[in-house]
């Protein structure tokens, strides 16, 4: 049974390979080209492109990039429907007593077409519509010949393990939240008892920096390509009773993820915030650089920004007396590097840096790219909004999603490295759970930690003190 190649195969020296095999007479037409490039087609041409037959397999890269891009069009048990339909029809394969030198020709192709899918998209499975579609046509072909049995059992058992382990990591995530909850409760009630700081649990800035590498890497590696095309679907123009998926997104792990970003942003203002020494404020800001700037050297630039948003949070960034007794040199530069201006464009400099050095490296450390996350769901979301699905004629925009395609194959490269350094409980454990404050606490603490200067943060801070009071009293 053939194997997937790595992602890193749909990329040439040039990009993204655009260019598709037209070994095949485009029988049901519909498909324009340009230069060989696949430039646009019907919904219905498209499908029946991504059919196999004898003589014809499609492309990896055009696999990929309608497997993506057709949910905008249509829920992906009715393409699996199709798809089911047309292999079944076309291929001769609902014939009794199919001839066994037949099955042995496509089989293989129909085979290597469920897997890519059941391997780059095994969430769309989570459906019991596609599961049950999966198995229809796997069953018809292990049928066919005795061959093909143990090939279809191991397609379905490697689904059925990749389903399991995320309904797993969910129930994690859901255990964690539930904890860091449990202990904030604790927290605004007795906060010394539970409490502990960063600097005690982890005192090693660079240690620091591969713990949030493992998580990091582990949200990512969860994320499925599709979540970033369910994130902004919309009614398909041509399709007045479809909400085009739109109805039940699927994207739960990409917005765990954002989460987490929200939630490291927030622990680091936490930290700060917390002590009541002024000199213990200044140390836990230069650790927090020291952390960000191992971050930086890593390639791990989401927990790198996350730590400047911290940092630059209000209740932190008002802490003058506190930032005098810091050295800022460090902190200037990565703030710097992450700077917003020209739209990245220096973040976005050192993120082709890193992924060159990750297209030529020679051990996962070098591999390591994390790229600020929610920049590049702001760039689909714009690449998104920006060009239509659909053109004049009716036809899908295929052009629109080769580039979808290109960034989200990019990201899915950088997601299967393995973290090579080595796991941390306690420190994954505090990183992980650790209650952090809301905006109100943060500026309540900083207000205590360095008092109000004008008469906003004066009525601020009381009423923050007055909402605080009730609230204990209720308890």
């Amino acid at each position: 049974m053939p194997q997937t190649p790595p992602f890193a195969a749909m990329f040439d020296s040039s990009g993204y390979n655009r260019n598709l095999y037209q070994s095949k007479e485009d029988n049901c037409g519909g498909l324009y080209y340009h230069d060989n490039n696949l430039l646009s087609g019907s919904l219905e041409a498209l499908i029946q492109h991504l059919v196999p037959n004898v003589d014809y397999y499609p492309d990896r890269t055009y696999i990929f990039t309608f497997l993506l891009s057709s949910r905008l069009f249509m829920h992906p048990y009715e393409l699996m429907a199709k798809v089911c339909h047309l292999c079944i029809e076309q291929q001769r394969l609902s014939e009794p007593g199919l001839d066994k030198n037949w099955i042995r020709k496509i089989a293989p192709k129909i085979l290597q077409l469920l897997t890519e899918w059941t391997e780059t998209f095994p969430y769309d499975f989570r459906d019991e519509r596609m599961m049950r579609n999966l198995k229809e046509l796997a069953q018809r072909i292990a049928s066919g010949d005795e061959m093909y049995r143990k090939n279809v059992q191991q397609l379905l058992q490697n689904l059925i393990r990749k389903l399991a382990t995320v309904s797993q990591y969910e129930e994690v995530l859901a255990k964690i939240s539930a904890t860091s909850t449990d202990r904030l409760t604790v927290l605004k009630t007795k906060p010394q008892s539970i409490q502990r700081d960063i600097i005690t649990v982890c005192n090693d800035p660079y240690t620091l920096a591969q713990q949030l590498t493992h998580i990091e890497l582990e949200r990512l590696n969860y994320i499925g390509p599709e979540e970033f095309v369910q994130a902004f679907v919309q009614k398909d123009p041509l399709d007045n009773d479809k909400s085009c998926y739109g109805d039940r997104k699927k994207t739960r792990n990409l917005e765990a993820y954002v989460e987490w970003f929200n939630r490291l942003s927030y622990l680091v203002a936490t930290e700060i915030c917390m002590p009541v020494k002024k000199k213990h404020r200044a140390r836990v800001i230069e650790y927090f650089i020291d952390v960000a700037r191992e971050c930086f050297n890593i390639g791990n630039f989401n927990s790198l920004m996350a730590i400047i948003s911290g940092m630059n949070m209000s209740p932190v960034s008002r802490l003058k007396k506190t930032w005098a007794k810091v050295k800022t040199a460090k902190f200037d530069i990565l703030e710097h590097q992450m700077d917003p201006s020209s739209n990245f464009y220096n973040y976005r400099t050192a993120l082709r840096g890193a992924a060159q050095r990750s297209l030529t490296a020679h051990s996962n450390r070098e591999k390591i790219v994390i790229p600020f996350f929610s920049l590049l769901i702001k760039d689909i979301y714009f690449l998104n909004e920006g060009c239509a699905n659909r053109l004049p004629n009716g036809h899908v925009n295929f052009e629109k999603f080769w580039e979808l395609a290109k960034q989200v194959s990019e990201f899915m490269t950088w997601k299967q490295v393995e973290c090579p350094f080595e796991r941390d409980r306690k420190i994954l454990q505090y990183l992980l759970t650790v209650p952090v404050f809301s905006d109100d606490a943060l500026y309540l603490a900083s207000y205590e930690s360095e008092s109000p200067e004008n008469h906003i943060e004066k009525d601020r801070w009381k009423t923050l003190r007055f909402v605080s009071k009730v609230i204990r009293i209720n308890k």
